[in-house]
Formats: C-alpha cells, sequence, structure tokens
C-alpha cells in the first residue's frame, strides 16, 4: 500500500515531475481551476509561469521549447483553454514533439452535480469527456486525474510516455484535486526504448545488408558509389546529431537536410550540400542530389509536400529510414530503430568502403568529366566560398525581394552579426526563402508538416527561453497573413523583454502561398492587379504595433523597410548595442511588391505562352 504524505500534493507532485524533467519554464493562461497549480508552482520556485495572451500561443511557445530542450509544457483551463491549445498539440503530434498538455478541469462535486442534475457551470459540456476524447485524438496519452491516489502513477504514466514516444500528452487535472495529498515521487522517469531482441537484430542486419547492395547496384560513371544522405527531422527529434556527424565524418559521405531538419547539424560541415526540397530547391542542390548521386539514404526524414517541393514520391534509388521501419528500394524492413541503424550502417560503410572512403567533390568531377554544367564552379570548396559573397551590399537602392531580403540577411548573420540568432521561420514564403540560410546546429526552427500559419511569433518565445538557445536573439520570418493570426505574442516578447527582431513579410495585404497553390498563373500576368477576392487581407501598419505593446520599463520599436538601402541601414543598427531598436522586440515591416515570390516557387509558376 503506497503511503500518502502530507507534505506532497497532487499539485505538488505534478510540479516536481516537470522540474525533474528539466523544464524551467510553463507557459499558458490562467483560469480559476489553474489557480491552485500556479500558486504551488511558484512556492517550488524551479518553474517560471509564463502567461501568455492565447493558449494557441502558449501552445506554440512550449512547442518550440521542445524543439530545442527535449521536452515542453503548456497549461490552461478547462473546454475554453483546452480547445484553444487543441491546435499547437496537434501540430506537436504530428511533428512528434514531446508536449505536455496540463488541462485544469471544474472539480469533482461540479462534475457529479452534472451527472445527477445536468447542471452546467463555466467552460463545462454535457459531453464529460468532450476535451479527454479531443485531446486523445492528438496525443501519445491522455489521463484524467479525478482521484488523489491515483495521481502519482498516472502522472508518471503520462510523462513516461512523453519521452518514450516523442510526442505530447494530455493531463486532466480536476481544480479541488491539486491541494489534496498523495504520495511522494519515487524513482526517476525513465524514457523506456523498445529493446533490440534478436528479431530485431535479425532485421537490423537485413536491413543494412540491403542498402549496401542497393549503393553496389547504383555505381557512378566512373564505377565508384554515389550515395548521398537526406537528414531529416526524427535525426533532430531523437537527438541523433552527434550519430550523424559520426556517420558522415567517418564515410564522407555527402548530406543534405530536409527543410524541417535544416541546421540538425552545424552547415559548415564539410560534406554538407544545402537543403533538399524537390523542386523547390536551390538548383545547385537538385542537381547533386538528383543528378550527381545515384542513391538516396533518407534518415529521419519525412515525406511531406514540403520535403519533396513538387516532387509525387521517392524511387527504387531511394532509402527511407523512418517511422520505426526502413524501405530500401521496394524492400521493407519494420521495426528497425533509428538510434541503432545509425552506427551500425556507419560501421558497415567503413567496412565496405574504407574511412572516408564515400568523399566526393562532385563539382570537380562534372568539371572533369562533362566541362562546366550550368555555370556551376569547378570545385566544392568554390561553391562555398560563392555562399559566403552573397548578400553584399549594392551602391542603389533596389525595391525589396523575397530573394535578395534573404540574401541580405545571409551575409548580415555569416559576416556583419556577433551574435547568435535562433532564425525561425513560418510557413509558406518565407519558409521558402530562409531554406537556403546558412546556420549554425540548431540554429533554425519551423513546422514543416502541420504548417499552422503564425506559428512563428509565438515559437520565437520559447526558443528565447530554452536554456540551449538562451543567449541567442530570435530572429523571426512570417508573413503579413500569417502574422494577423497570432501578432499579440509579440506583447509576450515585450513584457519578457526578449530582443527579438520579426520580420512581417507584407506583399501587399494578400495570402501569397495561397495564390500560388490555387491560382499560380496569378504571377506569371504582371497586368493583373489583384489576386482572388478570398485572399485579400485588410492592410495594416504592422510595424506601429510595437507602440501598442511597449511600455514604460518594456521597450519594443517598428520600422518598415521598403528598398535595399533601407534594409541595409537597418542591419547595420542591428550590429549597435547602444542601438535603441536593440533594447526589446523588433517589429520589421518588410515591403514587398505583389507580384513577387521566391523564385524557388518558379516550377508552380506558368511559362508566358511565346505563340500568345
Amino acid at each position: 500500500m503506497i503511503a500518502i504524505t502530507p507534505g506532497c500534493t497532487v499539485a505538488r507532485y505534478l510540479a516536481l515531475r516537470l522540474a525533474e524533467l528539466g523544464i524551467t519554464h510553463l507557459f499558458g493562461v490562467p483560469g480559476n481551476h489553474l489557480g491552485p497549480f500556479l500558486t504551488t508552482l511558484r512556492a517550488e520556485g524551479d518553474i517560471e509561469w509564463v502567461g501568455t495572451p492565447t493558449e494557441g500561443g502558449a501552445g506554440q511557445a512550449a512547442d518550440a521549447y521542445a524543439r530545442i530542450h527535449g521536452i515542453g509544457a503548456a497549461a490552461v483551463t478547462y473546454g475554453v483553454g483546452a480547445f484553444n491549445l487543441l491546435n499547437a498539440c496537434g501540430g506537436a503530434y504530428v511533428e512528434r514533439v514531446p508536449l505536455v498538455a496540463v488541462n485544469a478541469s471544474p472539480p469533482y462535486e461540479q462534475w457529479q452535480n452534472q451527472r445527477a442534475l445536468g447542471l452546467l457551470t463555466s467552460h463545462m459540456s454535457p459531453r464529460t469527456e468532450s476535451n479527454l476524447d479531443v485531446y486523445r485524438q492528438v496525443t501519445v496519452d491522455a489521463q484524467v486525474i479525478s482521484h488523489p491516489g491515483l495521481a502519482p502513477g498516472r502522472i508518471d504514466a503520462a510523462l513516461t510516455a512523453c519521452l518514450s514516444e516523442r510526442g505530447p500528452v494530455y493531463l486532466e487535472v480536476m481544480e479541488d484535486l491539486w491541494d489534496e495529498p498523495c504520495a511522494e515521487p519515487e524513482g526517476p522517469l525513465l524514457r523506456r526504448d523498445r529493446p533490440l531482441g534478436t528479431r530485431g537484430r535479425t532485421m537490423l542486419d537485413n536491413a543494412v545488408h540491403a542498402i549496401l547492395t542497393l549503393i553496389d547496384e547504383h555505381p557512378g560513371p566512373d564505377g565508384r558509389p554515389r550515395p548521398i544522405v537526406w537528414a531529416g527531422e526524427e535525426i533532430d527529434r531523437f537527438r541523433l546529431g552527434g550519430q550523424l556527424t559520426d556517420l558522415v565524418e567517418a564515410t564522407g559521405v555527402p548530406f543534405c537536410t530536409t527543410v524541417g531538419a535544416k541546421a540538425v547539424l552545424d552547415e559548415d560541415q564539410p560534406q554538407f550540400h544545402g537543403v533538399y526540397n524537390g523542386h523547390a530547391s536551390h538548383p545547385d542542390v537538385h542537381w547533386v542530389f538528383r543528378d550527381w548521386a545515384t542513391c538516396r539514404i533518407g534518415l529521419g526524414a519525412w515525406s511531406t509536400s514540403k520535403n519533396l517541393g513538387g516532387e509525387q514520391s521517392v524511387g527504387t534509388d531511394w532509402v527511407m529510414a523512418a517511422h520505426g521501419g526502413v524501405s530500401v528500394g521496394t524492400s521493407y524492413f519494420p521495426d528497425v530503430q533509428l538510434e541503432q541503424l545509425l552506427p551500425a550502417l556507419q560501421d558497415a560503410l567503413v567496412k565496405a568502403h574504407g574511412s572516408g572512403g564515400l568523399s566526393a567533390d562532385y563539382y570537380a568531377e562534372a568539371h572533369t568529366h562533362h566541362g562546366a554544367p550550368g555555370h556551376r564552379p569547378a570545385t566544392l570548396e568554390h561553391h562555398r566560398a560563392s555562399l559566403r559573397v552573397s548578400g553584399a551590399h549594392s551602391r542603389h537602392p533596389e525595391h525589396l525581394t523575397y530573394d535578395g531580403v534573404f540574401d541580405r540577411i545571409n551575409h548580415f548573420l555569416g559576416h556583419e552579426s556577433r551574435e547568435d540568432w535562433t532564425v525561425v521561420s513560418d510557413a509558406a514564403f518565407s519558409l521558402i526563402g530562409s531554406m537556403n540560410l546558412s546556420l549554425p546546429a540548431g540554429g533554425f526552427l519551423s513546422q514543416v508538416s502541420w504548417l499552422s500559419i503564425g506559428w512563428s511569433v509565438g515559437a520565437a518565445t520559447g526558443a528565447a527561453l530554452a536554456p540551449e538557445r538562451a543567449p541567442a536573439r530570435p530572429m523571426v520570418f512570417v508573413g503579413d497573413g500569417a502574422f494577423q493570426e497570432t501578432c499579440q505574442e509579440i506583447s509576450t516578447h515585450t513584457r519578457l523583454g526578449l530582443r527579438s527582431v520579426v520580420f512581417v513579410m507584407d506583399n501587399g495585404h494578400f495570402y501569397g502561398i495561397e495564390q500560388m497553390l490555387v491560382h499560380p498563373s496569378y504571377y506569371a500576368e504582371q497586368d493583373r492587379a489583384d489576386p482572388d477576392f478570398y485572399n485579400v487581407l485588410h492592410p495594416w501598419h504592422y510595424d506601429r504595433l510595437a507602440a501598442v505593446f511597449a511600455g514604460r520599463n518594456a521597450p519594443a520599436s517598428g520600422v518598415t523597410v521598403a528598398d535595399t538601402a533601407e534594409l541595409d541601414a537597418l542591419l547595420a543598427r542591428l550590429t549597435d548595442p547602444a542601438d535603441p531598436v536593440n533594447a526589446g522586440p523588433l517589429l520589421v515591416r518588410v515591403r514587398l511588391r505583389r507580384h513577387d515570390y521566391p523564385r524557388a516557387m518558379a516550377y508552380k509558376v506558368p511559362k508566358p505562352d511565346p505563340a500568345a
């Protein structure tokens, strides 16, 4: 029988367990049902409460915090708060982000009244399991705490599932249980990995053998193997960056990343070649990945529309290791865990091809055999040098374009700024434009599958507070339509004194990506002034919102830039610690022309008919 300790309550138990997991900040919107827990949380002193204007913003902050730190948490009140948090939890579920969603519900007595008399109080639904049922669809475990004696077991079960399954969990706690006594925590919370048994070892060996066979069956024109690795989201989620580094350094194999795994390793790695995103890739990246390489090895990469940009499928010359299994050509090997595959594959490749045996200078090879294809650099070293000089200042002011903005930002981050930055990119054109920035490991966050517009603004809060990236300033790229969804989260940036820089890409107040998806011909019709009516936004003076959120002791700044000279001048100001724009969050309204779009999306725009 478990002894009940008067010194421990349900609220204290949960607070202790969250602190044990290394969580330093809890994001959320309070309500009366949540109050007793937050009082206990402050008394314990290990976790700081971060109140946000919206539950969605709390979830976005917790999501980004978890991507960096390994686990995050948000807390809300029943019904109205929980359903607002649901979108962020759905994104965490799809993108495998360990997030703890705490939902404080009405007290046990009120639930009894509802059952007996049908009496509803604030935020309640006639369906007693309405919140639980919904969250069961977007979590790896969901628990209701209605009995203090069962609280420790249910809390531990949910948190263990969060660690083990690497996904969100749901804890619904009745208000009058927070201060009820329960047992003290016993033993540490541990991740429970799937064991590698005899069958699993055989499956792993067979998968590795199949990968080596695929490589041997697809040699280059010179007879040498030409694989390329496509590192993906699960490398980041499962914290396997060190293993991937070991693999590419030991074998010399070149690698790209998916958009969602951008900067999972330092992008100065000599084997790194860029972000592969199908037809939306940089031309050099697409050429190396699809034409030079003769087979592709996806490690933790997800087949999403954003990762394959315009391409509908992989092929028989692909390996895709993700979701707990490995596809090699047309063969599939279930229950092969990525954490076990990486070192086994490394050993097999070194044994078969020697240390560094898969190293290649694809540019030099192309020049040797085919001259200078497409005016590409003569060597890989020349290619890397070219990346470092893009975006230099021009002599004459020119109207800003998506590509021009990101070229200058790339130059700024690589040559001008002495600070560390975490780039947080929203969906749509911002994501496509920012994917070719050259960044250090951990320097990029995006939501590449769920693609909830506006995610980046709330996410920047969590990115700034995660201990691993705390010294870095958030740099956000967000479309104007996306920003209108979550602009109030700038209030949290201001309140906390975050020195974020939020670039709002204002393309003439309309949903640019939606227009591209529905009627891409708009971008080829320069004489057509207006997009489809349903994509038009109400115009805002985005920069002026800084004055709304600023306070006497909480500075915030806003500026507008419309040409290259104005952007260059602003970037210069960001290098001056004494400049007032660096005292708090900075909102930058970037004025773009309506028909502009990132050139990476050109494959979607129909070409003009020369006969017309």
